[in-house]
């Protein structure tokens, strides 16, 4: 058996296969060897590469920044290289107005919502826009289904997000109890999945169910309004007893979008109100007063609720803004017609 073979056999369990053998022989790795991202530790990465998981240091300049997921070449102990991409989950950091990766290489995206709160409809969706930039599938997983005090409408919690995203996968679980862990095996089984979710939301509890131990640190979490403290602080890559590796991320508080000017992201959050404008008389109709409006027709004949037509104009408002942020002039229009739309839903008492 020869160097590459090993690697391919010991990498397996992180994902490794044809395609990113492939993608790795057409990479320029002569004295290389493949290892993939299992954490970023600031001045360096822990890899996991044919001998095991182990630090390297990053001393060179690597383009693009290898990210936890992304898979590299090694040589010499050093990162020389990433491997062409299939995703890239990222967001918007509200505190930097800038581009935060949160993980390469991602495969489905799960939103994670405790019934300990309120489920929120637009929250769901962000996450699914996110996931959908990525080029990755979006998933929703209910937790705490069995906590004292936690949402006891479990159906009614089921029903708004498949709302939110009809044909998205729901799995409802309570991970102490080891309600549902089944059906998220079967879910993520060979796969690489991110957890999405607030700081409290049950993520690193789902974590621990699934590897069968603690390794994931779990925090309290507030009486008075469900929220968790901060827990995971890195981003880290788990290998699953049956399949598949999961990517545990900190507690985000929003999920700002961060598009490119071509996304269709949001389109895909809402392919009814697409499919609605594609009926529309005007070509660039804002779905406000235009005649011939098929969407507010659709409002107008109670086929279409008015509120998730106004988060689709908050998304789609927030994604125009996000990708002409090359342009301040540009930037500034779509952050004034952002700003018109949240005041507008504020007023209505929609949601954001």
């Amino acid at each position: 058996m020869d160097d590459e073979e090993w690697a391919a056999d010991a990498l397996v369990l992180y994902g490794w296969d044809a395609r990113w053998a492939d993608r790795f022989a057409a990479s320029d790795h002569e004295g290389g060897e493949p290892a993939r991202v299992v954490r970023h530790d600031g001045a360096g990465l822990i890899v996991a590469t044919a001998d095991g998981v182990q630090p390297v240091p990053l001393v060179e300049r690597v383009e693009p920044a290898p990210t936890v997921g992304d898979w590299i070449v090694l040589r010499d102990g050093r990162p020389a290289a990433v491997l062409e991409r299939t995703s890239l989950l990222r967001r918007r950091d509200d505190r930097t107005d800038s581009q935060q990766v949160l993980a390469a290489n991602v495969d489905l995206v799960l939103i994670v919502c405790g019934l300990d709160r309120p489920v929120k409809e637009g929250r769901i969706q962000r996450g699914v826009a996110l996931a959908r930039e990525a080029g990755a599938e979006p998933g929703v997983v209910l937790t705490k289904a069995a906590l004292p005090g936690a949402d006891r409408d479990v159906a009614r919690a089921v029903a708004l997000a498949e709302a939110a995203q009809p044909g998205i996968d729901v799995v409802v679980t309570s991970a102490k109890e080891g309600v549902g862990l089944g059906d998220l095996e079967t879910l993520i089984a060979g796969r690489t999945v991110v957890l999405l979710g607030e700081s409290g939301a049950g993520k690193s509890s789902i974590v621990n169910a699934l590897l069968g131990d603690e390794r994931a640190a779990e925090g309290r979490v507030r009486r008075g309004d469900a929220k968790g403290r901060h827990t995971t602080t890195n981003r880290s890559i788990y290998v699953l007893p049956k399949g598949g590796t999961l990517i545990d991320t900190p507690g985000i508080r929003s999920i700002g979008l961060w598009v490119d000017e071509d996304s269709t992201a949001v389109a895909e959050t809402f392919t009814d109100i697409d499919e609605l404008a594609a009926a529309c008389r005007f070509n660039d109709c804002a779905h406000e007063t235009e005649p011939g409006c098929a969407v507010r027709g659709a409002v107008d004949g109670g086929d279409l609720d008015e509120d998730r037509l106004m988060r689709w104009r908050l998304l789609d408002a927030e994604a125009e803004a996000a990708a002409v942020r090359a342009s301040p002039h540009e930037r500034k229009r779509y952050e004034k017609k952002l700003a018109k739309l949240i005041n507008e839903a504020q007023r209505r008492k929609g949601p954001k």
